[in-house]
């Protein structure tokens, strides 16, 4: 089981949940939440990671407040500082870089809302060379990404058809800018899904097949870009 640790984020602390594999010298990945915050789907999947052999550690960008009310939900994403995310998100990376745990490389993996911040966070952090974004949703605008960041880099997008499959125009957006900019991205689409297909605690649009691949297209992924 992992356990909450706080961090330093750029003068200031921040908290997150931290999840362990057994074995050393492992790579490390930052794990962004949906616009629900830090639940206990994050959670559990933060432990997946481990058990899968990352260093795995979910910032709480909401600082401790989290939902199940979409409305809500709503709320707190529109409501979100961007500077402070930014800094949370960067000093996650730090954190897991720093870990005696961890090869120094980090990834970071988000979904939703998170998908965008993931695909951002390259932009934010030197240590954070591979991304992987779940049906990112978030306008560009609100984050107005340096994309140059991403010279050396590698992102991986996953898109549901409800959401516009890698036609949408904000992920050709960011798979231009990537690209543009030296790095590398790669975009799957799942066919017949819905937005937060990977999310198991919601039955109403969990798809277990397009999940199971995901999975396995994102630890292939940063296995290969982070070992």
């Amino acid at each position: 089981m992992g356990e909450m640790v706080s961090y330093r984020s750029n003068g200031g602390t921040s908290e997150g949940y931290l999840a362990l594999p057994s074995a050393s010298n492992a790579p490390a990945v930052v794990v962004i939440q949906e616009y629900w915050g830090l639940v206990p789907h994050i959670i559990s999947l933060t432990e997946r990671f481990a058990e899968a052999g990352f260093v795995a550690l979910a910032p709480d960008l909401y600082h401790g407040k989290h939902t199940t009310e979409p409305d809500e939900a709503g709320k707190l994403i529109m409501g979100l500082a961007m500077d402070q995310a930014a800094k949370d998100i960067a000093g996650a990376a730090t954190y897991l870089a720093e870990r005696p745990e961890t090869g120094g490389k980090v990834g970071a993996v988000g979904f939703c809302a998170g998908g965008s911040l993931a695909l951002w966070s390259a932009t934010l952090s030197d240590k954070i060379v591979a991304t992987a974004g779940f049906y990112p949703v978030l306008p560009w605008e609100r984050m107005r990404p340096d994309w140059s960041g991403y010279s050396g880099k590698a992102a991986a997008i996953h898109c549901s058809e409800a959401d516009g499959t890698s036609a949408a125009e904000g992920v050709q957006l960011a798979r231009r800018s990537i690209e543009a900019a030296g790095g590398d991205c790669v975009l799957y689409d799942y066919p017949g899904t819905k937005h937060a297909f990977f999310n198991d605690d919601r039955p109403e649009v969990f798809d277990r097949e397009a999940a199971a691949t995901s999975w396995a297209r994102t630890l292939d992924f940063f296995r290969t870009k982070l070992g």
